[in-house]
């Protein structure tokens, strides 16, 4: 790697990694992967199927048994490891990222030193999976409770944070004594694929972790679910898939984790400080260009300087640069595909057409590439169709408000309920106001909210479960009870 030309993925793992090897689909399919900066095709990779799914799950089956006995301590210097690995590649990895994702560089950048610290924090957590011993309060017995494995993982990862929502798994998964199948998004599979070599070279045995690309994902994924071995699902994507994985799931009754789709809002009162709050939102709205699920997607601004906020944040939008990813010069890259514009376009056109204004942006530029154009619309109607879907893009709608209820009611009309976020200069306020958000995360006066140390994850139709923090873990572990008398 090292290089933003195409041919140095010729260097990279194209193939299915199953059981400690690079193996070719069962079929010998395989499908291209683009550059979102160009819409070329920079790499093929193996496209995996039905058979090769169970061949992955076979492989995990085999070393399931020794990782599970393998000894905490020696989990946790073997992703310890892979922290270190991760941290010497960064920038390798980071331009990786940019090139099949699009993403500008800072960002990548940002990405990958993020992703690592999942393997750092849950190789600290490997060895405290501690059980308890109680008295029964008859006095009988004791009470004594294990974490046990939970056995072994499917893990269905999104395009967005190729790096990031790979470790977020794998990490707590290996740390629990699980081993893993990463199913990788068929836009961005090469960086699952990355990770796959760094995780051999820390010490990971074979069968461990197991990484699928394919383009059938239906059917890959579904075949696993209803693989009797298979006990943990977790997956990263829309609500509308997790409906659909959850049905599948339900079959063999699997325990599963969801992450899925986000609504937040973003509020702004009129106390806040002004400045802050421009900085807060440039970051939630414009982390990845928008394409994340803790994307600000609904600017709430208190009336009285709502002008005064649409304004400069549409200078500060109107400045950044737009180009590829990997020109270290870009600060917002293409989107992910060209159906990610057409739908960014759609709903910014739908919102003008109910009165919206777009005061900078609103359109794709004239270049090859899957761009849009930062973007900020004001006037916005408060039923305007932009505010009930995920916009995945660097689109930023403003509507005002008048008082804090009416904000909060805004701000809670959706079914999603991920991450909200709040600016003001009363600290009451802004605790009232978390606590009534309906959402599973806060960020009070900061534009960032995700930290490998802390519980991510929704309520409503955004998931199920925690990622990060000590949470992260137990959602791969299974509470064992035993009655004992001595």
């Amino acid at each position: 790697m090292g290089d933003t030309n195409p041919e140095f993925v010729s260097d990279l793992l194209t193939d299915l990694y199953i059981g400690g090897k690079a193996v070719p689909a069962g079929d010998g399919g395989r499908f291209d992967v683009q550059d979102p900066a160009t819409g070329e095709t920079v790499a093929s990779v193996a496209d995996g199927t039905v058979d090769d799914a169970i061949a992955a799950v076979d492989a995990a089956e085999r070393a399931a048994s020794s990782w599970a006995a393998t000894a905490p301590r020696e989990r946790a210097e073997i992703l310890r490891k892979a922290f270190e690995l991760m941290t010497e590649q960064a920038e390798d990895l980071a331009r990786l990222i940019s090139l099949e994702n699009g993403k500008a560089l800072i960002d990548a950048r940002g990405e990958v030193a993020y992703a690592a610290e999942f393997f750092r924090w849950y190789s600290e957590e490997a060895v405290r999976g501690a059980g308890s011993v109680a008295t029964a309060p008859s006095g009988a017995n004791r009470i004594v409770v294990l974490h046990r494995p939970v056995g072994i993982c499917v893990l269905v990862t999104p395009w967005n944070f190729p790096a990031a929502m790979a470790t977020r798994k794998i990490g707590p998964a290996l740390a629990a004594g699980c081993t893993v199948i990463l199913k990788p998004a068929s836009d961005t599979p090469l960086t699952a694929l990355a990770m796959a070599r760094i995780l051999a070279a820390a010490g990971v045995p074979p069968g461990v972790v197991n990484v699928l690309p394919a383009r059938r994902s239906g059917a890959v994924v579904s075949a696993m679910l209803h693989d009797p071995r298979v006990r943990k699902l977790s997956f990263t994507g829309s609500t509308e898939v997790g409906r659909v994985l959850l049905r599948e799931a339900a079959d063999q009754v699997i325990n599963t984790s969801m992450e899925l789709g986000g609504n937040a809002p973003f509020l702004v009162f009129a106390d806040a400080d002004l400045d802050a709050a421009i900085e807060g939102a440039m970051v939630a709205k414009m982390r990845n260009a928008g394409e994340a699920c803790t994307a600000a997607n609904r600017f709430y601004v208190e009336s009285s300087i709502a002008g005064e906020f649409g304004r400069r944040l549409a200078e500060r939008m109107s400045a950044l640069t737009v180009g590829p990813g990997t020109e270290e010069a870009t600060q917002v890259g293409p989107l992910v595909n060209q159906d990610a514009v057409d739908k960014v376009d759609e709903l910014v056109r739908g919102a003008v057409d109910v009165g919206a204004e777009a005061v900078v942006g609103g359109n794709r530029p004239d270049r090859p590439g899957f761009y849009y154009d930062p973007t900020v619309l004001v006037n916005v109607p408060s039923d305007a169709p932009i505010l009930r879907e995920e916009i995945f893009g660097p689109v930023a709608p403003i509507v005002t408000f008048d008082d804090e209820d009416e904000a909060i009611r805004l701000a809670n009309a959706t079914e999603f309920g991920l991450v909200a976020y709040v600016y003001t200069g009363d600290l009451a306020r802004g605790l009232r106001v978390s606590e009534r958000f309906e959402s599973g995360m806060v960020g009070l006066n900061r534009g960032l909210v995700s930290d490998p140390a802390a519980p991510f994850g929704g309520v409503k139709q955004s998931g199920i479960g925690r990622e990060g923090g000590h949470e992260g873990m137990l959602d791969y572990l299974e509470t064992q009870y035993v009655a004992v008398q001595w």
